[in-house]
């Protein structure tokens, strides 16, 4: 075998890793559990159309979620609370249509499985059957372990959402860490030994101290996904407009910009602008004969 030539563990890590493994389907529960058993960290951004879910998924983002942050990024909510199914219905499903590899992940928006697991269930199944995503998020541990139940038990992936839950942010009184606190981490850590017990596939850990973000990593056998977590859980997700520097003034702690599309996009709608005010545009060469 010449230096040129891929050994065969080098072959089994090409097909089983998240970034550059199997293109020719979707990623899946079964590939993330595995990542973790490997140690492989990944990453997860959100999206909310077509266009821009498409360059995600050609990046290689494993995973990504169709959030009710969109109530804050792109539907001019001040909070998620006001987004409803019909919106994430519609937005999950240009997501799935826009990507080829992702799991497309998609949040159970507020009011619509806190009534009842049957509530829970009614509206997993509009997400999976009208929009096409691969697995729904809900929001809450012990108090939602009975909803993320049913919905495993009826064929529904569910990725579970403890610690800062933007849902009920008019009760928590703003976006507050949480799990500071002998008794606020052992909740915590009840609430995510419940979501796992219910069958969670995975569970998000938001606004959570780094160490016990570690913590419950350890003690978990499911894939841990930080965002304000530090940097020893199993994934990452940021909301996409914050990564690539598109939201206007503060940023939460946690978020890191790796790009300024805000002022890239202003610019350019800018010099368009100064081009038709002075002729410059449309020139010749954008105009038919």
């Amino acid at each position: 075998m010449n230096a040129s030539t891929p050994s065969p563990a080098q072959n089994q890590a090409s097909t089983t890793s998240l970034y550059g493994g199997v293109t020719n389907r979707r990623v899946t529960v079964r590939d993330l559990a595995a990542a973790k058993q490997r140690g492989e960290k990944w990453s997860m951004l959100t999206a909310y159309d077509a266009l821009t879910a498409g360059v995600f998924d050609e990046a290689g983002i494993p995973v990504l979620l169709v959030g009710d942050s969109a109530g804050n990024c792109h539907l001019g909510y001040e909070t998620t609370v006001p987004v409803t199914m019909d919106q994430m219905v519609m937005l999950s499903a240009a997501v799935v249509r826009g990507t080829k590899r992702a799991m497309i992940v998609a949040d159970l928006p507020f009011g619509s499985y806190q009534e009842s697991p049957a509530q829970a269930m009614h509206n997993a199944a509009r997400l999976m059957k009208e929009a096409g995503v691969g697995a729904v998020k809900l929001e809450g541990g012990e108090r939602s372990a009975r909803s993320i139940e049913l919905l495993v038990e009826a064929g529904v992936p569910v990725m579970a959402h403890i610690g800062l839950t933007p849902q009920s942010v008019h009760a928590l009184g703003g976006y507050p860490v949480q799990g500071r606190g002998d008794e606020a981490a052992h909740q915590l850590l009840r609430d995510a030994k419940a979501v796992q017990q219910s069958g969670a596939f995975a569970v998000v850990l938001e606004a959570v101290p780094a160490e016990l973000a570690a913590q419950v990593t350890e003690q978990l056998a499911i894939p841990t996904v930080g965002i304000g977590g530090g940097p020893d859980t199993d994934a990452q997700v940021l909301v996409w407009t914050d990564m690539a520097g598109m939201t206007a003034g503060r940023v939460p702690k946690f978020v890191k910009q790796y790009a300024d599309l805000r002022t890239v996009l202003g610019d350019a709608a800018r010099a368009y602008a100064e081009d038709v005010r002075t002729g410059a545009f449309p020139a010749a060469e954008h105009s038919f004969r």
